[in-house]
């Protein structure tokens, strides 16, 4: 079946949701106070529960489009794993670690770090490796898929419609933070849903209903095969998610120990994710958004998973070839061609002007995530590392220097695109997936260990973490260093590479970082308990004051400038207390006096004429005292209402887990 191009009416609508998503971005600018370090970085924790659960809901972006229906062309259903163990991971993410986060006060996963164990080396660790992850895993994997989704779509060249892409989304996440981000993440997450039910729809039809897809896909055999081997032929589970140990993909032990490990250091403590949880008005708002998504994460099964089963079963010499010949012709990658299984779908299948609208949606969820990696690469940069650097640095020097990091970041992705773009082996993509087996449970365990234990000290936690980093890396060079076996070919790696899956590595490796924690724990100094008040689930309700706390930019500005006014009211100073900076809206005194050019540069770096209030000691510890009440106050009907929905989503997710097994 010949491909179909775009039509004019396609264009036209790539080009009127490109234009709106910009608009809705750069309209969310002047929703919130963009000009201060809590409401550039966190939108001014002002978020409603539905704008946090639709940019919470991460699935639908081109990479898991691409990867999660390549998966599934390749392999059948088990891929769905991922998705349902991620609904459990997002309701202990909102109900379990976000409570805690949000009465510590934190921007960033490391600055939590900081807090709880009093470590700088611990915090400047984790931004580093966090910031690494992101460059060479989220953002290529990103510019990777959205490669593959121009070239089979669009025929484009790569470099400039990459450019283009980069440029937009750079624009409004450098002008509007993580308002823009969550903003149009819901627009974009709504158009993905609109453009995958109605593909979904039409590949239904298509290939006549569920069981003649069931039937069609084993059949799926290409014409030309690799004699002697069982390349390209169906996985006779391909319709199971638990399979047999040996399984070479999709181990049951793998899927048990190892899945659920990394959807709970993806969900509970990776930076992009956490940031818009930090950013709802309360725990009501965050636990509500989580449950929100967690319903969302049902619909990859029958949105991508399907689709992708249907192309293999509609496309068996394209997107299902086997001989790394064929498959070199049709996609440039002799080790298969499954990636290519959504947009062939895409394309084929979809009318003009609804073709032009599922492209349109497969751009939206690349500029999704590219928008999500560039706002929280920025915060933790400029949280992190920067304020480590320059200790006293101003509210302002930190909006600057958190949008110059976005310029920078969007400067690495066009450097990075050849690199990318080589990478047509297939290999680059194949172990960023991997990836985070072996640097994620590490980071978790030490996560685990500091909220469930006040008694894990900041020596035990450090060990953990150089333990996982040794172990992990090790693994990861030996993975990229002897790659894997095309179909036909011998395999030629050693035995503990070769049969000691990723996921099975994982469950070890995590397991060890909790070993080595908490013996170091125990055998050194524990922590001060009056160091560990609201960091920790069994001191999250204290009320006494934390030694040595950092100050938490954490109130309302309606809260700050109700005590700036108490303040002046009582005409009380005291020249003695030590002063801290905090985010209020004040007076403004406009730049008058300034060029166009420069009032064009401040108004991108959110920079006004607002003079900057101070506050004594004592009123910065009320402000304190008095949002972590608010933050974490939860209204007994709304909680009870929350309660309900999560068993009811617990439960639901544990049906199709059961329902597919």
């Amino acid at each position: 079946m010949a491909t179909h191009q775009l039509v004019t009416a396609d264009y036209v609508i790539i080009a009127i949701h490109f234009i709106i998503t910009v608009g809705v971005g750069i309209w969310s600018t002047f929703r919130g106070n963009r000009g201060t370090s809590r409401g550039y970085f966190l939108a001014g924790r002002d978020m409603s529960w539905w704008l946090v659960g639709m940019s919470l809901y991460d699935s639908f972006t081109s990479s898991s489009f691409i990867g999660i229906s390549g998966a599934a062309a390749a392999n059948g259903i088990a891929v769905s794993c991922y998705e349902f163990t991620g609904l459990f991971c997002i309701l202990l993410l909102t109900f379990v670690f976000v409570p805690i986060y949000i009465g510590a006060g934190v921007y960033t996963m490391p600055e939590y770090l900081k807090k709880r164990f009093g470590s700088q080396r611990l915090q400047v660790y984790l931004a580093v490796q966090s910031l690494i992850l992101f460059a060479f895993t989220k953002l290529s994997a990103e510019i990777f898929a959205g490669a593959i989704i121009i070239k089979e779509t669009m025929g484009w060249n790569l470099y400039v419609s990459v450019l283009i892409l980069l440029a937009a989304t750079a624009l409004y996440t450098v002008i509007g933070g993580l308002a823009a981000v969550i903003y149009t993440d819901a627009l974009q997450t709504v158009v993905l849903i609109v453009g995958a039910i109605i593909l979904f729809i039409i590949s239904m039809i298509d290939i006549g209903g569920y069981e003649s897809m069931v039937d069609l896909y084993f059949q799926a055999k290409p014409n030309i095969t690799v004699a002697n081997t069982s390349c390209g032929i169906p996985d006779p589970n391909a319709l199971h998610i638990f399979r047999p140990a040996s399984d070479s993909n999709y181990p049951w032990t793998g899927i048990v120990f190892g899945v659920n490990i990394l959807s709970a250091w993806y969900f509970c403590t990776d930076q992009v994710l956490v940031q818009r949880t930090l950013a709802a008005k309360n725990t009501i708002h965050a636990k509500g958004g989580g449950i929100l998504a967690a319903y969302l994460k049902i619909l990859p099964m029958f949105l991508m998973v399907w689709p992708g089963m249907i192309s293999r079963a509609l496309y068996k010499d394209t997107v299902g070839c086997a001989d790394p010949t064929i498959c070199e012709e049709v996609c440039g990658n002799p080790s298969g061609c499954s990636n290519i299984a959504y947009p062939k779908l895409v394309m084929n299948l979809m009318p003009d002007g609804l073709r032009g609208l599922m492209v349109a949606a497969l751009l939206a969820a690349l500029m999704c995530s590219l928008t999500s990696v560039f706002n929280s690469g920025s915060t933790l940069f400029t949280i992190d590392i920067w304020k480590r650097i320059r200790k006293n640095a101003s509210d302002r020097e930190l909006m600057i220097v958190g949008r110059l990091f976005v310029i920078i970041f969007v400067g690495f992705s066009i450097v990075w695109l050849p690199v990318v773009g080589k990478a047509q082996d297939g290999q680059l993509f194949n172990y960023l997936q991997s990836i985070a087996s072996y640097m994620g449970p590490p980071v978790l365990a030490c996560f685990i260990l500091a909220i469930a234990s006040t008694r894990i000290n900041e020596k035990g936690a450090f060990w953990g973490l150089m333990t996982g980093l040794v172990l992990g890396v090790a693994r990861m060079i030996a993975d990229f260093a002897l790659g894997s076996p095309v179909c036909g070919e011998e395999e030629y790696r050693p035995a503990i590479i070769a049969n000691f899956h990723y996921l099975h590595y994982a469950a070890f490796l995590f397991a060890t970082c909790l070993i080595v924690t908490v013996v170091v724990s125990l055998l050194t100094k524990p922590q001060d308990p009056e160091e560990l008040v609201n960091l920790t689930w069994h001191t999250r309700n204290q009320k006494s004051h934390r030694r040595n706390q950092v100050k938490d930019f954490t109130l309302t500005e309606k809260d700050t400038s109700a005590v700036l006014q108490e303040k002046h009211s009582d005409h009380h100073q005291d020249k003695n207390d030590v002063t801290v900076t905090v985010d209020v809206k004040t007076v403004e005194t406009p730049i008058t006096s300034q060029s166009i050019g420069k009032r064009i540069l401040y108004f991108i770096c959110g920079i006004t004429g607002n003079k900057e209030e101070q506050l004594t000691q004592e009123e910065q510890d009320k402000i304190d005292r008095k949002l972590a009440n608010l933050a974490t106050k939860e209204d007994p009907f709304w909680r009870r209402v929350l309660n309900v929905n999560v068993v009811i989503c617990m439960g639901v997710g544990t049906f199709f887990i059961a329902y597919f097994y």
